[in-house]
Parts: structure tokens; C-alpha cells; sequence
């Protein structure tokens, strides 16, 4: 497997972010907030909001694979009831699929937010359809709590999600 590296977003990351991330494959499997085509402009904006939000409510690292990052993964804290929750998302460039790098981030970012976070459970909602996505949570060791129907309108359809939980006495 190939080693991974997790580090908070800076300046320099944008133009690797913005080669990476312009892939339509990637955008059909997220929520709308990120945009396809993806421009050098989308690269700068995410890094910057990356960088200002750390710390405040969010997690948010780079996957950095060879010095270069490849893709991310955040954390976002829940709030009012849900606030010793946190939502796990994240991408990866279309080069490095298939190689056990998404498990080993979606691990150690867990890790890491179970380690400096006041949180219990985290989860995650991937389309029901994305079943290489599913698959990085479980092999992580997350449970599918259940299946949302019809719960996404993406690209003009509805579609179903799924939810993965892992709650901390469960970290592998």
C-alpha cells in the first residue's frame, strides 16, 4: 500500500487540489457545494476556508500521498444535540483509487478527531451507489446504521444514502 500523510491544508496545495479534483466521476458522488467543472479559483478558495476554519467546529486535512496532495478529508462538528458528533467527508483524485489509500485516511482522520475532539460518533452519508466509498467506511470499521430513501436530488435524480456510523469504543 502507499503511504499517507494527513496535514492541515496551506498555501501551494491549490494547484495539485485543482488538477485533482476536476473529475466529473468525483463530483456525481458529493453534495452540490463542490463544484464541477473545478477550477485553480475553487482550489484557492477551499484551502483558504480550510486554513480559516481550523479549529472552529471542523477538521479538515489534506491526503497527501508522495508530498502531494491527492485529495481530503474533514471532520465537522455537529451542534445543539448533536454536538459530541461529527460527520466525516472526503475525496480523493481519480490516480489513486483502488490502493487502500482512502481506508488508511478515513482511519487515522478518525484517529485523530476521536484523540482531540469531544465526540463519541462519527458518520458518514454516502450515496447508496457509491459502493467503493461504502466499502473504505466499513473496511475502517464503520456499521451501516441504515439506508435513507430517496434522501439526495443529485444531477436531476433522487437517490438513496447511506449512513455509516463508529463510535469511539469501536476504533479499531
Amino acid at each position: 500500500m502507499t503511504e499517507v500523510t494527513l496535514r492541515p491544508w496551506r498555501e501551494g496545495d491549490e494547484n495539485s487540489i485543482a488538477r485533482y479534483a476536476d473529475n466529473a466521476k468525483i463530483a456525481a458522488n458529493l453534495r452540490d457545494v463542490f463544484p464541477w467543472p473545478y477550477s485553480r479559483q475553487d482550489a484557492v478558495d477551499f484551502v483558504a476556508g480550510c486554513v480559516q476554519n481550523e479549529g472552529r467546529g471542523q477538521l479538515c486535512r489534506a491526503i497527501v500521498v508522495d508530498g502531494e496532495a491527492v485529495g481530503s478529508i474533514s471532520l465537522t462538528l455537529g451542534s445543539d444535540v448533536y454536538r459530541r458528533s461529527a460527520e466525516l467527508g472526503y475525496w480523493l483524485g481519480k490516480p489513486f483509487w483502488g490502493r487502500g489509500i482512502m481506508t488508511a485516511a478515513v482511519t487515522a482522520m478518525c484517529r485523530e478527531g476521536f484523540g482531540t475532539l469531544d465526540i463519541v460518533r462519527i458518520h458518514a452519508e454516502p450515496f447508496a451507489r457509491n459502493a467503493a466509498s461504502r466499502r473504505v467506511l466499513e473496511k475502517a470499521g464503520f456499521t451501516l446504521e441504515g439506508t435513507l430513501r430517496q434522501s439526495v436530488y443529485k444531477n436531476g435524480e433522487m437517490l438513496d444514502s447511506c449512513i455509516y456510523a463508529l463510535l469511539r469504543e469501536e476504533m479499531p
